[in-house]
């Protein structure tokens, strides 16, 4: 019963919008006994990217989200091994802090040393 009063309403709000020239295509919600439910295939094309959008190599269209997920993980302030080894020195995986050189004593100009 409700899946048939959902298809009835869709197919009369889809003539409804096929006779106004709105310039964005709302997507028809049917409530039927307090239950929504929305057009899920008008939802799914209003997620897509627009035409404009950049495409991937295989001409399909990319999000702005995808460029920055893709993004290598030093450019997203994320761990990265290497650099973690890096900056960790001989202690990477031995120690939790860096190894660092020896601190170098103060030397006082106004004394001269020995």
């Amino acid at each position: 019963m409700r899946a048939a009063c959902f298809w009835i309403a869709m197919l009369v709000g889809s003539g409804a919008m096929a006779q106004e020239a709105a310039p964005a295509n709302p997507c028809v919600e049917v409530t039927v006994n307090g239950e929504r439910a929305p057009s899920y295939d008008c939802l799914t094309q209003k997620m897509r990217p627009p035409a404009s959008a950049p495409r991937d190599a295989d001409g399909v269209p990319q999000l702005a989200s995808e460029a920055i997920a893709n993004r290598p993980s030093n450019q997203l302030g994320l761990f990265n091994r290497a650099a973690t080894s890096t900056r960790m020195g001989n202690t990477f995986g031995t120690s939790v802090y860096p190894q660092r050189p020896p601190p170098v004593a103060p030397v006082s100009p106004l004394v001269p040393g020995r």
